[in-house]
């Protein structure tokens, strides 16, 4: 087992995502829960740490003011529900702060700010950065009023995964309705068992968290281990915990092992590395041999064109593709040299023959070891 406290004392910079199922009382919000999470995450500020909330709640919020018995199906409607509730959403925690003088800032997000392009994505990292550097707590949303399928984070649990490598957190806690990840759903099996420590995201593990599903949010179980999947590969360690347990963030932060713990890989990926392998949308697929996939995992190597063995896609230089080995396996992401078309004129050669296929050589890697990121292997 995992001494977890090291990396709990170590924490400077903190996010924290909060569940709707958490968050909802019977037709509205759990102001409660709102006022108790408030309290500790002044605990914490002053402590010294940076807090990023990102906290789902808007429909709930929304569902109460409009007076409606439950939330509607279409589409237009919820993102409606959501846009009536994100304001009072913001108010409450505006008000629970407040009685501690910290002010809030809200963030509303869709994934396109996140993943079409690299200034799009600083610009979101420089504005946290300078809310955090004024003591102001950033609380985040998806924007559900004006996201649409292709720019989904599909849910917070991957918006918090994506804002904790963002900002190059120290530790994502994931706050839900149950204990952490069990080994059957403990709403219905009472032999189900607390998984207090999780070193290696497998199928095996994956299969466990499919069989929790949620109740009032998007994910469930599953998305929040992929989430966890994402981080921990990049080095940032989670925790999944109940919301409703008192004084939780406190005793998390005490020594206590509450919840289920993800154990993040030896070294943090860059910035860059965390843009490139989880926030790009790959544009293409290459499909690479053994040798190449044991040059890039084990040696880290750039990879080579004598390693392709196919291409799926057009996609233009500077384009990020995913690499896959030849069971689908996705293995990593990267920021090509070459076009599509090139790389299949290419593939199967040596680097000296670039030039005869191409009529020029520009470079010898068709992804050079800089601008490419290694994945964990189970996320999807």
């Amino acid at each position: 087992m995992i001494n977890r406290q090291p990396f709990l004392n170590q924490a400077k910079r903190l996010v924290v995502k909060v569940g709707s199922n958490v968050l909802t009382a019977e037709h509205g919000l759990n102001l409660p829960v709102i006022y108790e999470l408030s309290r500790q995450v002044s605990r914490l500020m002053g402590n010294g740490l940076e807090v990023i909330l990102v906290s789902s709640g808007a429909m709930a919020s929304g569902q109460k003011k409009i007076g409606l018995a439950k939330r509607p199906e279409d589409i237009p409607r919820r993102q409606a529900m959501a846009a009536v509730g994100q304001p009072g959403l913001i108010l409450e925690y505006e008000k629970a702060l407040a009685v501690y003088d910290i002010k809030v800032a809200q963030i509303l997000l869709t994934g396109d700010d996140l993943t079409a392009s690299r200034d799009r994505y600083l610009n979101a990292r420089n504005t946290l950065n300078t809310l955090l550097s004024w003591k102001i707590v950033p609380i985040i949303n998806e924007n559900d009023t004006v996201v649409v399928e292709e720019i989904k984070f599909g849910d917070n649990d991957n918006l918090s995964a994506m804002i904790a490598l963002l900002m190059n957190a120290d530790l994502l806690i994931n706050l839900t309705d149950i204990d952490g990840l069990y080994t059957g759903d403990p709403r219905t099996h009472a032999d189900a068992k607390l998984i207090s420590e999780v070193e290696t995201i497998d199928e095996s593990i994956e299969k466990i968290a499919g069989d929790i599903p949620g109740t009032l949010g998007t994910g469930g179980m599953l998305s929040k281990v992929r989430a966890a999947a994402k981080v921990t590969a990049a080095g940032i360690p989670m925790i999944i915990t109940s919301g409703r347990e008192p004084d939780i963030l406190e005793k998390l932060f005490s020594g206590k092992n509450i919840g289920t713990f993800f154990v993040p890989a030896k070294e943090k990926l860059s910035s860059r590395k965390c843009w490139i392998g989880y926030n790009i949308k790959p544009k293409g697929i290459i499909r690479i041999d053994s040798g190449a996939k044991k040059a890039i995992l084990s040696r880290g190597k750039s990879l080579l064109p004598g390693g392709i063995i196919d291409v799926e896609g057009d996609f233009g230089v500077g384009d990020a593709v995913e690499l896959s080995d030849k069971h689908n396996l996705r293995v990593a992401v990267g920021l090509v040299n070459y076009t599509s078309s090139d790389i299949r004129k290419i593939m199967g050669c040596k680097t000296d023959q670039i030039g005869a296929c191409l009529g020029e050589k520009l470079y010898d890697e068709v992804i050079h070891r800089d601008n490419l990121t290694v994945l964990n292997e189970c996320m999807v």
